[in-house]
């Protein structure tokens, strides 16, 4: 896991927000982040670069779970997408309660869609 080298937020809203942006990526997938980001698109905060990296995580989780879908002609599709799903939740927690603590979360194994 990388973590970046920024201060920690001191502002419990940027905290808050950042923590939305990844857990609900959990429950709505790339919507939630998207919006998050749109609304905070012309912001400088730990939010901000919290909700691109959820953004990029869930966009590049849905093109792994089309790539799972695929191999599931070969059997192998269902560990996969069955992996992917224990490791996208964990992730999201380990990510939410880093954002909760004001630190931005970079998730791995994500392609960077939005910079």
């Amino acid at each position: 896991m990388v973590y970046s080298k920024m201060k920690k937020s001191k502002n419990n809203n940027d905290n808050n927000l950042g923590m939305l942006s990844h857990l609900l990526g959990l429950f709505t997938g790339f919507i939630g982040p998207l919006i998050i980001f749109l609304m905070l698109k012309d912001s400088k905060g730990t939010a901000l670069q919290n909700a691109k990296n959820s953004l990029n995580f869930q966009i590049s989780l849905f093109i792994y779970y089309i790539i799972s879908a695929i191999l599931v002609f070969l059997i192998i599709g269902f560990f996969v997408a069955f992996s992917l799903w224990v490791f996208s939740v964990v992730t999201i927690i380990i990510g939410s309660v880093k954002a909760l603590n004001g630190e931005i979360y970079k998730y791995p194994l994500t392609i960077e869609f939005v910079k």
